[in-house]
């Protein structure tokens, strides 16, 4: 007896949690598509769907990003499985959800396959999501909390350029409350892992700030002494 026949198995689908920041706005963005195809049609969604045979559901996550948003060469990383009964009114689906930080100006997102519409909504308020993203972008936003604390993933966020300024909006947006200005910078600048650059911002009104450089070599030699990122 071949082991579908023995053990009734799920439909498997691939949900992407991908975040963006909008530095002027000083707001997380999350990406949502507009359903074109019921079930929950024309309500907004995480991008995603069906794992196909063969096919494993990290590549299933990129490859229905791409179809649905345009959007491709995303890093994502693995997220959580949800898999409780009755999140899906079609039958009995699990759902891998991947988690990915882009920057908003890397490339424009176009509804694509069957997605009506898809736009940057604020992640901390997004509309009503069909299925359980709701529940799945809670999730997402606890694990980019905890980790942006302990690694240095946000500046993925951010332009390859920066200021020390824009870097403090970037945790103060995500953590949702106000550091100290003068604490942040030598915490930050301590590490060593920056690189200042001899060039400051362009086109503002106000006195131009230093940019600066993230420095993976640096931060690797930074780990290598034992050393621990941590803000």
């Amino acid at each position: 007896m071949a082991l579908s026949e023995r053990h009734p198995r799920p439909a498997l689908t691939a949900d992407c949690v991908v975040f963006g920041l909008d530095l002027e706005a000083e707001a997380l963005k999350v990406l949502l598509v507009r359903r074109a195809r019921g079930p929950f049609r024309g309500a907004w969604a995480l991008p995603g769907g069906f794992v196909a045979p063969g096919e494993c559901p990290q590549a299933a996550a990129a490859r229905e990003l791409e179809e649905e948003t345009g959007l491709r060469d995303v890093f994502l990383e693995q997220l959580y499985t949800f898999g409780e009964p009755g999140r899906d009114p079609r039958g009995w689906v699990v759902s891998v959800a991947s988690l990915a930080l882009v920057r908003l100006d890397a490339q424009q997102p176009v509804a694509c396959s069957d997605a009506r519409a898809v736009a940057w909504q604020d992640a901390y308020a997004p509309p009503p999501l069909a299925f359980d993203h709701g529940r799945i972008l809670d999730t997402a936003l606890k694990r980019l909390r905890g980790k942006i604390r302990y690694q240095p993933i946000g500046f993925r966020l951010l332009p390859p350029k920066f200021t020390l300024s824009q870097l403090q909006t970037l945790y103060e947006v995500i953590l949702r409350r106000r550091l100290d200005k003068r604490n942040f910078r030598k915490k930050i600048l301590s590490m060593g892992i920056l690189e200042e650059l001899d060039e400051t911002e362009r086109r503002v009104a106000h006195r131009a700030a230093r940019l600066y450089r993230f420095d993976p070599a640096r931060y690797e030699a930074f780990c290598e002494q034992g050393a621990a990122f941590s803000l």
